[in-house]
């Protein structure tokens, strides 16, 4: 059975819930999956002891968390030894042509800002929930909405998630995990 390291960076939780879907569609498909934040995990995140490792981080304000390229960095020997995959959320991943990862700036971004080069990456749309942002967020994220085409009504609450890529890319993983186990594998 795949060991699989699931960490992830989120800043209102739909990096989590999308997480989630691929801990359940891994483990359907047979991979024994430990879903951890990032900077919360301690030494139970340690990509060497997994199979696998998928990193998943969100962007507010055009940027990811420091942590996490604070993780890629403190274990990039390991990341480079087995497969390994990315994934971003992010709200401009809504857009047809901001979509794929060969299209989406903030995954042009992490590629600039690391040399972690891992063998899957994907991007999905995140969700936009008006409600859960502070006054001063909600007035920045509306503005930004406004500049980009997206809804600017304070009372928005959208999901632009895909589904079916989340599910799409679990099974990218399930596959990439099972062809090359590790020595470690079972241990």
């Amino acid at each position: 059975m795949p060991r699989t390291l699931l960490a992830y960076s989120t800043v209102d939780g739909h990096t989590l819930t999308i997480g989630r879907r691929l801990k359940d569609r891994l483990e359907a498909r047979g991979h024994s999956v430990r879903l951890l934040e990032i900077g919360a995990a301690g030494d139970e995140a340690d990509p060497a002891q997994f199979d696998l490792v998928v990193i998943g981080a969100s962007i507010r304000y055009g940027k990811y968390r420091p942590a996490v390229f604070a993780f890629i960095e403190a274990n990039r020997a390991a990341l480079e030894r087995k497969p390994s995959a990315f994934f971003s959320v992010n709200v401009v991943a809504r857009k047809p042509g901001k979509d794929t990862p060969e299209t989406n700036p903030y995954i042009r971004t992490f590629r600039r800002r690391t040399s972690w080069t891992p063998a899957r990456i994907a991007v999905f749309a995140g969700k936009l929930d008006y409600a859960r942002c502070g006054w001063r967020d909600r007035q920045v994220i509306r503005f930004i909405m406004w500049l980009t085409g997206g809804p600017t009504d304070p009372a928005t609450c959208v999901e632009f998630t895909d589904w079916p890529a989340v599910d799409g890319f679990a099974r990218e993983l399930a596959d990439l995990g099972a062809a090359r186990p590790t020595a470690n594998a079972g241990s």
